[in-house]
């Protein structure tokens, strides 16, 4: 199996060493794992200002790639925080300054505010939120390609009071899946949604990869976004079922940002 969405202790949000999260994979018999430590430039709670000593992660990256080649295929990787304006170019510049195996585009932000918490969403309801999101994502994915597959798709949904209804926003979100499509970019299937009380609602939800696919998207990774080691490959079996539902008989890799696929029934 593939884990391509887990943190380490050089995100602000985990203190968990990169060699533990490592070792849970091997642990359970993993092929790959994917460290991707969290790049938010100019988060707006800097209380969490989610930036990377660079230097000391590469290094580490690479002196865990190479100690555990024998064991487990190590992804030197990063999960970069979109957003608009001025902060498109840092990401851009960072996803080209060292060489990742693979790259995660995320949004943790929306129009100037966190989504965690309240602000993004004090005086607007929920459909307006929505709506906001979405065209938000939409906006800023027709000016950024420096990632292989969107993670969490529909996070939104894990930091609003409810869930809008989907006629609500479905036609944007069809907007972004062409775009990812159109762009050879992929989506995750992102299993902390059991973690985050959401149960099967997951991330992105079943209508969402049902979309993807008749869309004509290929490229599915399965990343359990997890900041402890007891996490790391969590749910795996409900995310393969899920892809084979809607037709789907390959798990997208990756190696140099190259794009590569494996036969689920090989898993």
């Amino acid at each position: 199996m593939y884990d391509y969405h887990t943190h380490s202790a050089f995100s602000d949000d985990c203190s968990t060493p990169m060699t533990e999260m490592i070792e849970a994979a091997c642990k359970l018999g993993f092929k790959e794992i994917a460290v991707t430590d969290h790049y938010d430039p100019d988060y707006p709670d800097t209380d969490f200002p989610f930036t990377l000593d660079f230097p000391s992660y590469h290094k580490a990256l690479n002196d865990s790639k190479e100690a555990y080649k024998n064991r487990i295929k190590v992804l030197k990787g990063l999960e970069i925080g979109i957003q608009h304006g001025d902060v498109l170019e840092k990401c851009k510049a960072q996803a080209k300054a060292f060489d990742y195996d693979f790259i995660i585009g995320s949004f943790h932000c929306a129009d100037g505010y966190e989504l965690y918490g309240n602000r993004f969403f004090q005086n607007r309801s929920v459909e307006d939120a929505y709506t906001s999101f979405y065209s938000y994502m939409r906006d800023c994915l027709l000016n950024y390609r420096e990632y292989d597959v969107i993670g969490h798709f529909n996070i939104i949904d894990r930091y609003s009071s409810r869930i809008a209804a989907s006629s609500i926003y479905l036609d944007l979100v069809e907007d972004i899946l062409k775009i990812i499509i159109a762009d050879g970019k992929g989506l995750e299937i992102n299993t902390s949604s059991f973690r985050y009380g959401l149960g099967e609602r997951t991330t992105p939800s079943n209508k969402i990869l049902h979309l993807f696919r008749e869309l004509g998207g290929e490229i599915i990774t399965i990343g359990s976004d997890a900041h402890r080691p007891k996490d790391v490959g969590a749910r795996f079996d409900f995310a393969v079922e899920m892809i084979k539902s809607v037709g789907l008989k390959y798990l997208a890799t990756f190696d140099q940002r190259k794009l590569n696929f494996v036969k689920l029934d090989s898993i």
